[in-house]
This record gives C-alpha cells, structure tokens and sequence, in this order.
C-alpha cells in the first residue's frame, strides 16, 4: 500500500532522533536538550562535537581528553596530501568544496573506513571523529593551493576555530576574531532533516561507509537552494552601497518578485535564532558595515509589511553570517565551505544514528508515464 507525500516530503516525519530539532513557529532549535544558541553563547565548538557525537557534555576533563584524542585526526594521510595540489588545480573553477568531496573519498580510502553495516557503533565512531577533524585542513589547504601558497600544517595547541583561521592565514588568530567564527561553527552544526542531512542517512541507510555518507550530503550542499548565500547577502549589501540606495533597491526587487538573499528561510516563521545570536556578534565587532547591514535589514522588514502586509520574512543566517566571516577575516569564496566545516559534526551524528538502524531508506514514486505496456517498435 502506498501512501502519497506532499512534494518535498514537506512536513513529512521519516524517523525519530535523539540528535535535535527545529521549532519553526517559536524561532527556537536545539542539539539534544540543549538550547543550540544558549550551547553558542557558553560552550566551545569542541565540547558540542563532544555532545553530537558521544552524546553528553563534557567536564573538564573529558574535554581534554577529546581534544587530544581529535588533534591528530586533523591531519592530512601523506598519500593524499601529495594529491592535493592536482585537486586544487582540477576543481579551481569551483572551490574548495569541490575538491573537498573528491579528497574526502580519498582519505576514506586511505584511511580505511569500512561500510558502516560491518562496523560496530566504536569503529564508526572513531571514523566519524577522523572524518570532521580533516575537514577544516582540506578547506584551508586546497584554498591556500589555489591562491598560489603552500598548505599549513594544523597545530595540537589550538581549538578548532582558532586552529581553522590559523591554517587559513598563517598567523596566530585574534581571540576574539577566533570566538567568533567558533560561535558560527556552533550554531551551524545541525538544523533538522535538511536537504543534506537526509541525503547523509539515506546514504549511511544503505551500509556505505562514513565518508561515502558525508561526501554525499556535500554534493546537496553545493545546490544552490540548499547550500546556504552568506557571500550573496553580502554581495546585495555591496550592490546597495549607500544608506540612500535601500529604499529604491529594496522596492524595485520586491516589486520584480525576486528574492532578497539573506532573507527568508523554508522552516521558520519568526526570526532566525541563529541570525539573532549573529546579529549580536556583528554588533560586538561594530564599525560601518555593520551600522549599513543594520540599517539595511531594518528597511527590508519595513517595506516587506509595506508592500506585502501580513507576511512574515526576517534575516536568516545567511545574513549576519557573511558580515561576521567578513570581520573576521574570511574571505567570501571560503564562507559557504565554513558553513561545511562545522555542519560535516550534525551529518556524521546523523549518520551514527542512522548507522544503528540497519533498516533502508526505499520509498515508492507514483508512476505518471504513458500507461504500459505497449509494443516495442521495430528498428
């Protein structure tokens, strides 16, 4: 018997989770039973890895022994490491995440990463852990490739936000420049069953190894009505360019019908709580281009009640995200792949979780084709 789903499978539920949810009408999500901003504002990137994946907060001295048990998994294996300029070459047209799902593969071979239907839960654990700390590495040094300048070596000694900045630039970071890309990390590591997400626990559904199930969710990343547009949010502020531009701007693209990038999101109704906790770091760095994305949203919400009252469309993540990773020094083609650093952490829970459930992800299509069977013609 088949059950028709909305398009989509819009509002429709496939599982249950322990790992988090989405509360669209509230404007409030959470990592297991914590509030994800409150875990932001508090807590280090490395302790909410510690509580996707082993299921808890760490004390203090669990977290010090997750974060040696992770500093040598950031490294790059050196039969891929040699590979990499040739990939930074091959993908330069399209970025580091391109290269990113093809090094992924490659140090899922390397490594030895076993399909996740012959492992136990430690095994793949300990895969899943391998998997997220080499990301941050394969970003930076297939940029760095790209720019023309050599990889940087991960250090033991710095936390994970701290140690990206610090393999993307070479410089030691500015802490406060560090705390926030590493509250951006937080507030992005999981969001409900996303495009990518699903596609991480279809994957994993099948008994395919960790990396298999993580380069998988990276190709949804990469559309462009999933990946996430902080370089697009930005770029509608440089076209703007000046307070006394918003307003026609503003008006002539609602009025075409076309989309205000950084504004709007598919789940919620109310303000993003990420872009709240965003907003508030933004304003914490101050200067001009915070004063102008101020400004800027406060005229868009504005002219929206305006020219379309009664709907409800706010500042996503997009928005303050990309004034934030601009602050701090980031530069725009590296944002979405940020956003990819710290979401490989949600997918590989997600596939954990998926992993203990060995039953396969097999929906049905309704078939709407000319209806069979008619002859075969001749040749």
């Amino acid at each position: 018997m088949q059950t028709i789903a909305p398009r989509g499978l819009a509002g429709v539920v496939v599982t249950e989770t322990e790992i988090g949810d989405v509360r669209g009408l509230e404007g409030f999500f959470h990592y297991r039973q914590y509030s994800a901003v409150e875990l932001a504002e508090k807590r280090t990137f490395e302790d909410v890895w510690h509580l996707m994946i082993k299921g808890e907060l760490p004390g203090a001295e669990q977290a010090a022994r997750f974060a040696a048990e992770i500093a040598p998994l950031r490294r790059v294996p050196a039969e891929v490491a040699a590979l990499l300029p040739g990939l930074a070459r091959a993908t330069a047209g399209g970025g580091p995440l391109d290269g990113l799902r093809a090094a992924l593969t490659l140090v899922g071979a390397a490594r030895g990463l076993r399909p996740v239907y012959d492992t136990d839960h430690w095994r793949r654990v300990r895969d899943a852990l391998e998997i997220s700390a080499v990301v941050p590495t394969l970003l930076t040094a297939l940029h760095r490739l790209n720019q023309g300048l050599e990889p940087i070596e991960p250090r033991d000694d710095l936390p994970c936000a701290a140690n990206y900045l610090y393999m993307l630039t070479g410089e030691d970071p500015d802490p406060r420049r560090a705390r926030a890309i590493e509250q951006y990390l937080i507030s992005t590591i999981d969001h409900g069953f996303n495009a990518s997400t699903f596609t991480a626990r279809v994957i994993a559904s099948t008994g395919a190894d960790l990396a298999s199930a993580v380069v998988g969710a990276l190709g949804a990343l990469s559309g462009p009505l999933h990946g996430g547009a902080p370089s697009r949010a930005l770029d509608t502020l440089d076209a703007i360019g000046a307070p006394g531009r918003i307003d026609p701007w503003i008006r002539a693209k609602v009025l075409r019908g076309e989309r205000i990038m950084g504004f709007g999101h598919a789940v919620y109704r109310t303000e993003d709580p990420r872009s709240r906790l965003l907003r508030e770091i933004a304003l914490s760095f101050g200067g001009p281009l915070v004063d102008f994305a101020v400004e800027v949203e406060s005229r868009v919400v504005e002219i929206l009640a305006e020219l379309k009252p009664g709907r409800e469309l706010h500042t996503n993540v997009e928005y303050y995200a990309g004034v934030v990773m601009e602050l701090s020094g980031l530069p725009r083609e590296m944002f979405t792949p940020t956003f990819a650093a710290a979401r490989v952490v949600g997918w590989s829970a997600n596939i954990l979780e998926q992993a203990a459930d060995s039953k396969i992800i097999r929906p049905a299509a309704r078939y709407v084709g000319p209806v069979p069977p008619q002859p075969v013609p001749g040749s």
